[in-house]
């Protein structure tokens, strides 16, 4: 599968907001929105981070929208995120998606965080070079309850 990264573009946006409101992948995610079904807030904040600076990329399988990739916070402190839909799961999408966006964004130190229990996840954040620095809890909206996360970091 040819897996590419490009800006953002408006019709990216529903397949994000359609990707977001999963139940399975929001759960797995963990820290998600309050609530992810609030469109009106969904376009707020996707609105504010285009504008912000920070490096936002859709990721493409073959062509098709699958997801999304981000490096976003302030210097030294700046995190990777990344979406896909859940139907692409376990193609090695996401760890081509992040190893391109690690290629685009050369900053480091960068950090990571995931659930502990979001196996698939911590699995493309070993592969991509990061690794584990700390546990923490927090709650996770997607569960309505905290949970363990691990903190990741990446070197130069």
């Amino acid at each position: 599968m040819d897996v590419e990264l490009r800006e953002v573009h408006d019709s990216d946006l529903p397949v994000f907001y359609r990707q977001l409101n999963d139940p399975e992948a929001l759960r797995m995610a963990a820290f998600t929105p309050k609530d992810p079904a609030d469109r009106a807030a969904f376009d707020a904040h996707w609105k504010r981070i285009r504008s912000s600076g920070d490096v936002l990329r859709t990721i493409l399988a073959d062509g098709d929208v699958v997801g999304s990739a981000a490096v976003y916070g302030e210097p030294g402190e700046r995190e990777v995120t990344y979406w896909v839909d859940r139907a692409y799961w376990g193609r090695g999408i996401a760890t081509a998606a992040l190893r391109g966006l690690l290629i685009q964004v050369t900053e480091r130190p960068l950090y990571a965080r995931a659930a502990a229990d979001n196996k698939g996840s911590l699995r493309v954040l070993h592969k991509c070079g990061f690794q584990v620095t700390a546990r923490a809890r927090g709650f996770a909206n997607a569960r309505g309850e905290e949970i363990d996360e691990f903190v990741l970091h990446l070197e130069g």
